[in-house]
């Protein structure tokens, strides 16, 4: 018998980093909605995402392709409306698609399939980000330093609370919609929160529910400079490392702050999942959460994404399908990029057609089911944005993780002897072979010179349009506006309805309106 198709919800948090994540061992943060998704889903030890920056990694993520493949160098590039993505194929599918906050689309853009956007997004639409290779690391766009990790502590309302306190009311209000709507069709809904990216700025009951004397250190304390990888480097002065000094206390009062910060959006994500139990919606509803990078939070005295060493690369991954997939645990790797064809797997039955283009990931299908151990499969990550100087690229494979940056020397790690990455084996003769395998699998299809060249050129065309905008008045605003129409929600002066009806409407469940015992023109009878 065909399975109904069903709903499938994506929620996202922003720069989330696994280790910081109770189900993946952590012993003090306190995310209970997300341990009891994990509890009753199928987690994934060994995901990734395919780009260590938001708008990349998003774009990726949606498309199914990596990154470079569709020009996606930074958080100012343009994801170009040609390109297809999960929500046209849902669409195609007989799904709506609806987006409820962060997606960082940069262009005119800015639905890219959805047929409904919720909220506005946070971040610039514009070339205004775009990085510049040839001023080198120190040029920082968008204004990153170390202050956040200076400044950390609790606050009673920031912009990014603002921000997801709209993003959950617009989640569960759409959801109350979708179930006093007649089902028709099978919906998609991505629920997307800025949280826990920097600043580290905690709302002053979540930063409460941590003491100060219990804040674990990073496991690996800071690395000297001139003993740093030269990506390393390149990040230590693109993050003003160089200008700021940090203490322990400070690195001990931000990670404090991201631990609030995560039980805060750990509830809003609650909300979403206490609303679909509430409606009924989650019998028939996959629900996915994954973040779109991970946070250094000071491991190896480094900060934020940007690099390829675990805490920036390696994201949350959680399916959850009651009716369909038996809680477990997956340790083969995997991707974001893994899951567009999931979607198209679960949307057709396992029976989806062939995609107009290209997709460069796998279907986790056979991983949820147990069908499969995915010994073989592998993740590919690419990096060319801020704070960088040359196209860089990840190949996760068995144990090993091998890191080529254009104009650099190469890195291995094999994860399972050495799991904090602190012994490079790259030009070790023992190694030799792994390591020329390894190679010639990553450059297969990515040429680092002519990405590196690619880059370069693309960087030069937008710094241009940027730098021209700047004294336009007409330059144009791709921001996208939200707009509610009201009037469908709400009693208005006319129209077909009246108020009952309106309110009868609203009510879920709803409730057959009761019948009046005599027809409303008929007097009442008099007494004798």
């Amino acid at each position: 018998m065909k399975k109904k198709q069903p709903n499938i919800v994506l929620i996202m948090a922003d720069q989330l980093a696994v280790s910081a994540l109770p189900f993946y061992g952590h012993p003090l943060v306190q995310a209970p909605n997300l341990s009891q998704l994990a509890a009753k889903g199928v987690v994934f030890d060994s995901a990734y995402c395919n780009f260590p920056i938001c708008a990349p990694s998003r774009f990726s993520m949606l498309s199914g392709r990596l990154p470079h493949s569709i020009a996606a160098y930074d958080n100012a590039s343009e994801f170009p409306a040609s390109i297809p993505t999960m929500a046209h194929y849902l669409r195609r599918a007989g799904y709506q698609t609806i987006l409820c906050g962060k997606m960082h689309f940069v262009g005119p853009d800015q639905l890219h399939g959805f047929q409904e956007r919720l909220t506005t997004d946070i971040y610039p639409a514009d070339f205004a980000w775009t990085p510049d290779w040839l001023k080198g690391p120190a040029y920082r766009p968008t204004g990153v330093s170390m202050r956040p990790v200076l400044e950390a502590g609790p606050c009673v309302r920031s912009m990014q609370i603002d921000y997801d306190d709209e993003v959950e009311h617009k989640g569960v209000q759409c959801l109350y919609d979708l179930a006093r709507a007649p089902r028709v069709k099978p919906f998609f809904l991505t629920v997307s929160y800025t949280h826990p990216h920097p600043p580290f700025v905690a709302p002053q009951r979540h930063w409460d529910r941590y003491r100060a004397e219990d804040i674990d250190p990073p496991r690996i304390g800071p690395i000297a400079f001139p003993d740093l990888d030269e990506h390393s480097q390149w990040l230590y002065v693109a993050h003003a490392q160089d200008i700021y000094s940090v203490s322990q206390e400070q690195v001990l009062k931000a990670r404090h702050a991201y631990y609030g910060m995560i039980s805060y959006v750990d509830e809003k994500i609650g909300s979403i999942l206490d609303t679909l139990k509430a409606t009924g919606l989650d019998e028939n509803t996959v629900v996915v959460f994954c973040a779109d990078h991970g946070e250094m939070l000071g491991e190896r005295g480094m900060w934020f994404k940007q690099s390829f060493y675990e805490s920036s690369v390696r994201v949350p991954l959680i399916v959850s399908g009651p009716e369909r997939f038996i809680p477990a645990r997956v340790s083969a790797h995997v991707s974001l990029v893994d899951l567009l064809p999931t979607f198209l797997d679960l949307a057709y039955n396992e029976q989806a057609p062939e995609p107009v283009g290209p997709l460069h990931g796998s279907s986790l299908l056979a991983l949820l089911t147990g069908a499969d151990q995915g010994q073989e499969r592998h993740v590919i990550a690419e990096y060319s944005s801020e704070g960088v100087r040359a196209a860089s690229r990840m190949l996760r494979e068995g144990p090993w993780k091998y890191v080529f940056t254009h104009g650099l020397a190469p890195m291995l790690f094999n994860l399972d002897t050495d799991p904090d990455e602190l012994l490079n084996l790259a030009g070790q003769a023992c190694h030799a072979q792994t390591q020329q395998d390894l190679h010639a699998r990553l450059i297969q299809d990515w040429e680092p010179a002519g990405v590196h060249a690619r880059i370069l050129a693309s960087q030069r065309e937008r710094l241009f349009l940027a730098e021209l905008a700047k004294d336009s008045a007409a330059a144009p605003n791709w921001a996208y506006q939200a707009f509610v129409d009201d009037t469908q929600r709400f009693i208005r002066g006319s129209g077909l309805a009246g108020p009952t009806s309106a309110k009868a409407r609203a009510r879920f469940p709803y409730v057959e309106p009761a019948q009046a015992d005599k027809p409303p023109d008929q007097p009442p009878e008099q007494p004798a």
